[in-house]
């Protein structure tokens, strides 16, 4: 039983954790909040966007990448948890 058990789950359990990384990755896309952040500060730059509006958007995107980071951390330790 054990063997069969072995053959039907390793392969689900192995798909399923691909299929989280590939979630994590998507939603916490570090590269994408970078360029945001750089798309952000280019905008400052030309006088499209206000002293307040520039700060407010600056330090959503910081705490974005900062969790992002976090996540992939976390994948990467094998630290990730799943709360209901």
């Amino acid at each position: 039983m054990i063997i069969v058990d072995d053959l039907l789950f390793k392969p689900l359990v192995s798909m399923v954790d691909v299929l989280h990384s590939l979630a994590v990755d998507e939603m916490y896309d570090v590269a994408g909040i970078q360029d945001e952040l750089k798309e952000t500060h280019l905008l400052y730059e030309l006088g499209e966007l206000s002293d307040e509006e520039y700060e407010e958007r600056k330090a959503t995107l910081e705490t974005r990448l900062d969790v992002a980071e976090t996540a992939h951390e976390r994948l990467r330790n094998g630290k990730v948890e799943v709360k209901r």
